[in-house]
């Protein structure tokens, strides 16, 4: 009877060991299996080893928990029926399979679901090393499963998921509303080009190049940009731009009759087709805080600054010198009047 009692205690904490490893380990995410990893702690790197090649080291806890529930269960009938009779045999049977599914299986799971992380930490190195030491099966099952289950990885998580997550972190408390919405905004800047943050054409304030800083003193003083474009004969020969306080400093010092020219700074140009992630990494390469957006064939769309960029993130920045917020909406208004003007409906430009 005694060895009937202890062959049944090792089925049952085999099989508990087994189910709750299995559980432990998938129950940690990757991104904290990852983040557990920065500490280099030795069950954290055999942690991210088992959860980056996951296969094998469940292949090997599938193994060892067949063997308990299996083989186990065949030597326990044996032993049972030896020692309790055929007649006791079927009601046996029916007790040990009870025994297994709770303490086999329900209660291990939920545990180590529980205390997922822990566990996982403490069982990491034993796992490596059995599944090491049973690599002939594990390779074997791996030959048999691999027309199923070979194919691409999954990746750890996408923006979908971020997004809800963030809704989550913010419902629960986790993320504050100004954090989850600047979260939401950044996923943004590779939706929308140069073309949806510039300033028009039509509003670009700009300085012809061959002009003297006496002609052009009062568009300078009035100006709100602290860069301004300078161009050629037209708008679409940009050849740069100057800073508004040099061309202050400039008309200060009584040099009224320097060229525009004289003054200018390389421009930056981009296509109107660049998304804002990229246009962003630009800004950050080339120190600039201004670029003159060209259309498909050329010409000057509009200009682009950094601060039109980081607005998608933060939302609309206006200082004390902005007398006018949406540029955009200003210039869709006056193409409408240009329009109108010469007798163009929007249908007909359409």
């Amino acid at each position: 009877m005694v060895s009937l009692i202890l062959a049944v205690l090792i089925v049952i904490l085999g099989s508990a060991i087994c189910s709750g490893a299995e559980t432990a380990i998938l129950s940690v995410s990757p991104i904290r299996v990852r983040q557990l990893a920065q500490a280099k702690s030795p069950s954290s790197l055999a942690l991210l080893g088992i959860r980056t090649k996951i296969n094998r080291p469940i292949a090997t806890i599938v193994i060892l928990n067949n063997i308990f529930n299996i083989v186990g269960s065949i030597v326990v009938g044996s032993i049972a029926a030896k020692a309790l009779g055929e007649a006791w045999l079927g009601v046996f049977s029916g007790f040990l399979t009870f025994l297994v599914i709770i303490f086999g299986e329900i209660f291990p799971k939920t545990l180590c679901e529980r205390y997922a992380e822990p566990i996982s930490l403490a069982i990491a190195i034993p796992i490596r090393f059995l599944t090491l030491l049973l690599t002939p099966l594990v390779l074997l099952v791996e030959f048999v499963t691999s027309p199923v289950t070979k194919g691409r990885v999954p990746t750890t998580t996408n923006e979908a998921e971020i997004k809800f997550l963030t809704n989550i972190g913010y419902q629960e408390g986790v993320i504050e509303d100004d954090e989850a919405e600047m979260i939401q905004r950044v996923f943004q800047l590779n939706d929308i080009t140069a073309s949806d943050l510039m300033s028009p054409r039509v509003i670009i304030t700009y300085l012809k190049g061959n002009s003297t800083l006496a002609e052009c003193q009062e568009e300078i003083i009035s100006s709100q940009h602290s860069r301004i474009i300078v161009i050629g004969d037209l708008v679409d020969n940009v050849i740069g731009l100057v800073l508004k306080e040099h061309l202050l400093t400039a008309i200060i010092k009584g040099c009224q009759d320097q060229q525009v020219s004289e003054l200018v700074r390389d421009v930056r140009f981009v296509p109107a087709t660049i998304r804002a992630d990229k246009l962003l990494k630009v800004f950050q390469e080339t120190r600039e805080h201004l670029a003159v957006v060209l259309d498909e064939y050329g010409g000057v769309a509009g200009v682009v600054t950094l601060e039109d960029v980081l607005e998608v993130v933060t939302g609309e920045i206006v200082d004390e010198t902005d007398r006018n917020v949406d540029l955009q909406e200003i210039a869709r208004k006056k193409r409408q009047r240009l329009l109108k003007s010469r007798g163009i409906t929007n249908n007909e430009l359409n």
